[in-house]
């Protein structure tokens, strides 16, 4: 792609910021909170303005999971997006995750129509130490990728990585991929069940400063190779180790060939055996010792994008 090249795309006149999707992910869970009661004055102000207002949904999309602070009741939520799931004949037996995914996706979509929402961010913790990371579908959308350069412009401070998960549109599974253009903005490291100061603000000030800025140029997208599981027993399934401590919360440092990667608990060292060195992110997430996952692995490059031509998208003035 020419860097001087230009591409047009229509405003983003209808946005959605959700927290609680997992319900034991507190800043977003209060960051919606706190938007909701301010709502009326910012609707207000945008009414006063010359420009057409946004048109902001905040929404809370777990509510019972939020209420028992848990990260799901049944199912995990984030994982009943797919077009499977979201298209399939509802039953009385039915997961309450499974029911609020096709609620969420009439009142933001439904996915993949003219009516989806034009953007949906999704506001997510993680346990591991990431900073702040989009988290998207597409290494080509270039309305997430300006909206994340800016950020990173706007906020030089925090550390910012752009995560890009390449699964086909029909098996994109998270609530993010119901808009027309979407991420999950996940911050870190917090413990779930808890809402820090330092790590809420930051949320904060990212949705406050979501802006579409002209002029494109390079943007670092880390994208997901694999995942790696902890060793375990194989009777018991148990794991038999855990994250080396030379590689704990160094998210994003590259991780080469036979470097350490866990420790076992009767003290061994376990190698990182593969070909090409990868960037870790993920490492030792809570969430994740379910879904057999210890960490996660991807290849750094960077991507050119273009200069788009799109008014200004303000959707929080602090």
């Amino acid at each position: 792609m020419e860097v001087d090249e230009v591409m047009c795309f229509p405003r983003l006149s209808r946005v959605a910021v959700c927290g609680g999707t997992h319900g034991n992910e507190l800043s977003g869970v209060y960051l919606v909170r706190e938007l909701l009661k301010a709502e009326k004055k910012v609707k207000k102000k945008k009414e006063e303005e010359d420009e057409e207002p946004v048109s902001v949904q905040l929404v809370l999309s777990n509510p019972r999971a939020m209420q028992q602070c848990r990260r799901y009741v049944d199912t995990d939520l984030n994982r009943c997006f797919t077009h499977a799931a979201l298209n399939g004949s509802p039953s009385d037996s039915d997961p309450y995750e499974m029911i609020r995914s096709r609620e969420l996706n009439a009142m933001l979509g439904p996915k993949g129509s003219p009516k989806a929402m034009d953007l949906v961010c999704d506001l997510h913790n993680t346990t591991a130490n990431m900073g702040l990371c989009f988290i998207a579908y597409s290494d080509s959308d270039w309305v997430c990728l300006h909206l994340f350069r800016h950020l990173q412009r706007r906020i030089p401070d925090i550390p910012m990585r752009y995560i890009h998960f390449n699964v086909a549109r029909k098996e994109s599974y998270s609530l993010d991929s119901v808009g027309k253009h979407g991420f999950a903005m996940e911050i870190g490291p917090q413990p779930h069940g808890v809402v820090r100061s330092n790590i809420y603000t930051a949320m904060k000030v990212g949705v406050q400063t979501f802006a579409v800025r002209q002029y494109g140029g390079l943007v670092e997208v880390f994208t997901m190779v694999k995942h790696i599981d902890y060793p375990r027993d194989k009777e018991t399934h148990n794991i038999t180790a855990a994250i080396h401590p030379q590689l704990q919360d160094r998210d994003f440092c590259l991780l080469r060939p036979e470097d350490a990667l866990f420790q076992t608990f009767s003290g061994e060292t376990l190698r990182y055996k593969g070909k090409e060195p990868l960037y870790p992110f993920f490492v030792n997430e809570c969430a994740y010792y379910e879904k057999g996952i210890a960490l996660s692995l991807a290849r750094k490059r960077q991507v050119m994008i273009p200069s788009i031509r799109v008014r200004d998208t303000a959707v929080f003035c602090s």
